[in-house]
C-alpha cells in the first residue's frame, strides 16, 4: 500500500496564507486546518474590530476552508481555540455555539498573553471527510 498523497488547500474565498504554510492539508480522509486569524478574504486584519466580530470572522474561514474541503461543521472532530485573555471565553462559547448549531466537536479553549498582529482570537480545527 503507497503513501497516499498530501492535499495543499488554500481556497479563493480567505486569503492567501501570510506564511509558509496550507490553510489547509487532506490526509488520510481528514482535514487539518491551520489557524486561522481574524482576516477577511481581501486580507482586510481586523486587529480594531471587536472579540465578537473577530471571532465570526474566524470561524467564517474555517466554514470556508472546510466546504472547500468537501466538509461541513457537522464533519468537525476537534476545535482548538486560542484567546488573548480568559475572559474573552465566554464571549467566544457564544459566538461558536450559534455557529456550530448542533455540531459538538471535542474542543479546547487556551488562554493566551498575545496573538499575531494583536489578534483576539485564533482557530484551529481537524474534521472527517465524509464518505
Amino acid at each position: 500500500m503507497g503513501k497516499q498523497p498530501l492535499i495543499s488547500v488554500n481556497p479563493a474565498g480567505v486569503s492567501q496564507p501570510g506564511g509558509h504554510y496550507s490553510h489547509a492539508i487532506v490526509a488520510n480522509g481528514m482535514v487539518y486546518i491551520s489557524g486561522q486569524l481574524p482576516v477577511t478574504a481581501s486580507g482586510e486584519k481586523l486587529v480594531a474590530a471587536s472579540f465578537e466580530d473577530q471571532a465570526r470572522q474566524v470561524l467564517a474561514n474555517v466554514k470556508v476552508i472546510l466546504e472547500a474541503c468537501g466538509c461541513s461543521v457537522d464533519d468537525l472532530v476537534q476545535v482548538r481555540v486560542y484567546v488573548d485573555g480568559i475572559d474573552n471565553w465566554p464571549a467566544f462559547n457564544a459566538v461558536y455555539a450559534e455557529w456550530a448549531g448542533d455540531a459538538m466537536p471535542a474542543r479546547a479553549v487556551v488562554p493566551v498573553p498575545a496573538l499575531h498582529y494583536g489578534f483576539k482570537v485564533e482557530v484551529e480545527a481537524v474534521a472527517l471527510v465524509p464518505g
